[in-house]
């Protein structure tokens, strides 16, 4: 065979394998399909829900003008996201001067850009506001008013300067429980405060908190409180949001929100007005998380915090470490702004 054909023979065949190879990758590479729809969830929406994070079939969109967004991965918390189920939280300002009277201002958005207006009341609010810095301190639990245009405002302390993360959770009318979270900046001398360590007593005042339980990821813990004041066991804890207590949970981190439900609620015929209220959690992932309980006493919504790791020991028996006394207003729950 001449040179100038043996050549031209080698180049035809490796083309042929080139293409043959190309066809089989093509084949055997993973297919994408394009992006529909975004996935309704199905579950039933109750008003002793609010603040569960999402599930399957949740998707998160990032555009309030109505184009579909990115489905949301299936085992995403609540509070992560500024937009998600296709509702969006939008803050009137994302940075706002350092003052113990600030006002705080946000809409509710739903993907064509209009404010969301009709809500279904979870433990007697229609929204209910969390506020707190990203090291975990200033924590605040507030209940905005909406005026006729859809916009919720709230008075908030937001004397520390500082990076703080904003809360928005609630039940859509024709949907399921939502909480959104968006950034806040406070300038100022900004000095993040380690968080406290494990511990599973927390003093407010003349009340003393005592946690007992386990966090097991995945699973559902149960988690008490008692309350005591002055050493006494506290056994006439007054009515709050529906029961005789409500509790946040953040995860250290990304601060992951998680709402924990009671077990029981007054008038029940089983629970009592203390000393103990019970709680079932249940955490995502191994970690650290920082506990907010709040209970009413004589007129008066406290808010006692733990740490509380997740994945290892119960906290009972724990080395006690009382928690920083909240001065007033600190939480958000002085007898001014939660007087129920």
């Amino acid at each position: 065979m001449k040179p100038v054909t043996t050549i031209g023979v080698f180049a035809f065949a490796l083309a042929a394998v080139f293409t043959g190879g190309a066809v089989a990758g093509r084949a055997l590479e993973p297919r994408i399909e394009p992006l529909g729809e975004p996935v309704t969830d199905h579950r039933s929406g109750s008003g002793d829900d609010h603040g569960a994070s999402l599930g399957a079939g949740d998707d998160a969109t990032t555009d309030p003008q109505g184009s579909s967004g990115v489905g949301a991965p299936r085992d995403v918390p609540g509070g992560v996201m500024v937009s998600a189920a296709g509702y969006r939280l939008q803050l009137a300002a994302e940075t706002v001067p350092a003052s113990p009277a600030a006002t705080m201002s946000f809409t509710i958005l739903r993907q064509d850009g209009s404010a969301l207006q009709d809500f279904t009341p979870a433990h007697g609010k229609e929204l209910h506001l969390i506020v707190v810095r990203r090291d975990l301190g200033g924590y605040q639990h507030l209940h905005p008013v909406r005026d006729s245009a859809g916009t919720w405002s709230s008075p908030v302390n937001l004397s520390v300067p500082g990076a703080y993360r904003v809360f928005a959770d609630f039940v859509p009318a024709a949907g399921d429980p939502v909480t959104l979270g968006a950034d806040l900046a406070v300038p100022g001398d900004y000095r993040p405060i380690p968080l406290a360590p494990a511990t599973a007593t927390a003093t407010v005042g003349d009340y003393t908190v005592r946690l007992t339980g386990r966090l097991a990821p995945g699973q559902d813990s149960p988690v008490t409180l008692s309350v005591l004041r002055n050493g006494t066991p506290v056994s006439d804890l007054e009515p709050y949001l529906g029961a005789y207590g409500h509790m946040v949970a953040l995860r250290a981190g990304d601060l992951a929100y998680l709402h924990v439900h009671p077990a029981g609620h007054p008038g029940d015929g089983n629970t009592l007005p203390g000393p103990r209220v019970d709680f079932a959690a249940t955490v995502p992932s191994t970690g650290t998380y920082r506990l907010y309980f709040d209970f009413k006493h004589r007129g008066v919504v406290r808010t006692a915090e733990f740490t509380v790791p997740a994945g290892a020991t119960s906290t009972r028996g724990a080395s006690p470490t009382p928690a920083a006394t909240p001065t007033p207003g600190t939480t958000g729950h002085t007898a001014a702004s939660h007087a129920h």
